[in-house]
């Protein structure tokens, strides 16, 4: 069994509209936990932070959240699984800012120690040293999880985000 980390985030919600409702963004992030159940088990879920939208910033607020999850998948099929939640979600990746508003975004953001770089997936997850809403989450739930390129824990990367 492997243990995976996830980037849970959402800004426009199940029930997309030109008016931001963090209910609906809340009930997606709810909705892609309860889906996540059915790739494994569910070990911890971090409380859900409301955050402004980084790069492409003309976009409602996200709510961002990570999960842990034991899984018996390998990290391309997990990560294959994790895209097909954001399309039951809502979510088109063919269409769209990157970057952008989106239902649903799913990042598989660390899987054991595993290394890895292929067109598809990059393990650890490229930017997550760097993003205070990947961090802060992952902190609640993972804090001493060793980044296996960076050799720092996860609580450390977020402190040094804030110095």
């Amino acid at each position: 069994m492997g243990l995976a980390a996830i980037g849970l985030g959402s800004n426009l919600g199940l029930a997309a509209s030109t008016e931001n409702s963090s209910d609906t963004r809340a009930l997606t992030l709810h909705s892609a936990v309860a889906s996540l159940r059915a790739l494994g088990h569910v070990v911890s879920v971090s409380a859900y932070f409301d955050t402004a939208p980084v790069g492409y910033t003309d976009q409602p607020r996200f709510l961002n959240a990570a999960a842990v999850l034991q899984t018996e998948l390998a990290p391309l099929p997990l990560l294959h699984a994790l895209l097909n939640i954001e399309r039951e979600h809502g979510r088109d990746r063919s269409h769209g800012i990157a970057k952008g508003p989106r239902t649903l975004d799913l990042d598989l953001l660390l899987y054991d120690d595993t290394l890895m770089h292929t067109a598809e997936l990059t393990l650890p997850h490229p930017e997550m040293h760097a993003r205070r809403f990947v961090l802060e989450p992952l902190a609640q739930v993972a804090p001493s999880w060793q980044h296996p390129v960076l050799h720092r824990t996860v609580a450390d990367l977020l402190v040094s985000l804030t110095e």
